[in-house]
């Protein structure tokens, strides 16, 4: 617990300033959790036995959030790709499965590299790359309004994770997922909605007025109860990786918090998710 704290005392200020800034130097940031959540993806996959190519691997963890980035914050770019991007990822399959053909002996299981890669691409890439899409969905550099849209999900995501943990060793009782995560409980998943229930008001009362936004309570309550849910399925389908490869951290890169897969798996699933209410209430 204390490296956990010592380290959240230096990252969530440097986060902060990071997404206030946003643009290029977000982008990057969003980048650099790709490549290392796609190295930690693929360490996984090589404890039994299946070797996906990491040069293709890194390269389209590099690429996602960049063009992502670029589609969100410029017209002439976004307008290009809504036409070219399904002859685009044609191309990169093709190139991928060109790779397996030359690369991988029928014995070398090329069908499960394949779909590391596949997996790669959509789970550690493209899904923390909406968090730029909610950033850049209307607000330039500099923005603290963009920020705090931001936030909110990360901050429901940290209440809830919390308020589970300490709950769910307080009051104990039947196992939420016993076979997948052993230690989280029933009690401490529901605890752990009604955490980032809370967050909702606190935003709405302080946070979001204060930077010029007035969405409605109900709002930021349907969203915080939906992040609540869907970040304790995406931490429990990181889960489900690491026991198929037999470990309990997917690297022991981020002092008290093991990876950058341990560290992200809930907003995996949360970011995307928070895009997409975000839009459907027309706050981005």
């Amino acid at each position: 617990m204390q490296r956990r704290v010592g380290f959240a005392v230096i990252a969530i200020p440097l986060a902060l300033a990071v997404v206030w800034y946003g643009g290029v130097i977000l982008a990057g940031l969003v980048a650099v959790i790709a490549v290392l959540g796609t190295n930690e993806l693929f360490g996984l996959a090589e404890r039994q036995g299946i070797r996906p190519s990491r040069t293709l691997g890194m390269m389209t963890a590099v690429a996602i959030p960049v063009f992502t980035y670029l589609v969100v914050t410029n017209a002439a770019t976004r307008s290009f790709v809504s036409d070219a991007w399904p002859y685009a990822a044609a191309g990169w399959l093709i190139v991928v499965l060109t790779w397996a053909l030359a690369a991988r002996a029928p014995q070398e299981r090329p069908l499960s590299a394949v779909g590391t890669l596949l997996l790669a691409a959509a789970y550690t890439s493209a899904l923390p790359a909406f968090l730029l899409a909610i950033r850049h969905g209307r607000h330039l550099e500099r923005s603290w309004a963009g920020a705090s849209l931001v936030f909110f999900p990360l901050v429901v995501t940290w209440v809830c994770d919390s308020a589970a943990m300490f709950a769910g060793r307080a009051v104990g009782g039947p196992k939420l997922a016993p076979v997948v995560s052993p230690g989280k409980t029933r009690a401490g998943g529901v605890a752990g909605v009604i955490g980032g229930l809370l967050v909702a008001p606190l935003f709405g009362t302080f946070i979001f007025p204060r930077v010029g936004l007035t969405p409605p309570l109900w709002q930021l309550l349907v969203v915080a109860g939906v992040l609540g849910v869907i970040g304790q399925v995406g931490h429990l389908a990181e889960s489900l990786f690491k026991r198929e490869a037999g470990v309990k951290d997917s690297s022991q890169l981020i002092p008290g918090h093991g990876g950058v897969l341990d560290r992200f798996d809930s907003l995996y699933f949360v970011v995307p998710t928070a895009a997409g209410l975000y839009r459907i209430f027309g706050m981005v």
